[in-house]
């Protein structure tokens, strides 16, 4: 892989990581365009090129850091801090806030895999089928959209629960689907389950640190065992980690003015526009296994 390729493949999933507009169905797009160039760049369906993906979805994990930096600060410290005097109380209570707000994070991701593994064909059947990926898109669009006309939402986080937190993971199991966007499917879910939009947003991109990290350990292990790299180098690796991460924080800043301003519909438009561009055949997204 060209380090160019890894550049823009790098600048893709950075612009598209956070816009609620899926950026695995682009970042497979590109990847097969590129092919078809004639350009040098292992199969979108293989174990390198995931986790080539995987890894540029890392460093979109830094921007997230970057962004919410004073939160996620002050999220750790307390997670720590109580979670440590809740283990030496010794007593049959429940956890403070920010413990359980940990604890039902790890619930969020466990039901994301057990979606995940459970429709995992389903889901890698959909990257062959186009008019799969395109229905996928109608169905984010009308999401965005909707949500849009939500009215106040008033729950906060002190007052999320086990319920919401299981619908959240569930959500963002079914962006496994090409077409459906992580970010929009857990923001889109957390306002339906009544919270605030600021933290709706908050659970979700720190929900994609846990989530993002298991899947790229998992399939860097994959890797090794089928026996290293192939045709991507450790310094194409480091490349789309970093430009991605660069990338990454001005996309997150623009889906948080567009979300605390109610205007995530005006991605639907875009979602609708690309879906109506592969049912006509304009473009075509063959088969990979990356959600």
């Amino acid at each position: 892989m060209a380090i160019w390729i890894a550049v823009l493949l790098g600048i893709v999933q950075g612009v598209f990581m956070f816009l609620p507009v899926s950026s695995t169905a682009h970042m497979v797009l590109l990847e097969h365009w590129l092919i078809g160039q004639g350009h040098s760049l292992p199969a979108p369906d293989s174990a390198e090129m995931l986790l080539f993906n995987l890894v540029v979805h890392v460093g979109t994990l830094i921007s997230i850091a970057v962004v919410f930096w004073p939160s996620l600060r002050r999220f750790t410290g307390e997670v720590i801090q109580q979670g440590y005097q809740w283990a030496s109380a010794g007593k049959f209570q429940g956890p403070p806030l920010f413990a359980r707000l940990f604890l039902l994070g790890m619930l969020s991701v466990l039901f994301t895999g057990i979606v995940g593994l459970s429709l995992k064909a389903f889901f890698e059947h959909a990257f062959a089928t186009p008019s799969m990926v395109a229905v996928a898109l109608i169905v984010t669009g009308a999401l965005l959209f909707i949500t849009d006309k939500l009215p106040r939402r008033r729950r906060s986080l002190k007052k999320t629960g086990i319920g919401t937190a299981t619908i959240i993971g569930v959500a963002q199991g079914f962006a496994l689907m090409p077409g459906i966007s992580r970010s929009a499917m857990t923001i889109i879910f957390g306002l339906f389950a009544g919270l605030k939009r600021r933290w709706a947003a908050e659970y979700s991109f720190f929900l994609a640190i846990p989530t993002i990290c298991a899947a790229t350990l998992l399939h860097g292990i994959d890797v090794y065992r089928l026996g290293g790299l192939g045709e991507v180098s450790i310094t194409a690796l480091l490349v789309g980690f970093v430009v991605a991460a660069i990338v990454g924080i001005i996309s997150l800043k623009l889906v948080v003015y567009f979300l605390y301003r109610a205007q995530l519909k005006i991605f639907s438009f875009y979602v609708w526009i690309l879906a109506a561009a592969i049912l006509t055949g304009l473009i075509d997204i063959p088969a990979a296994k990356l959600g």
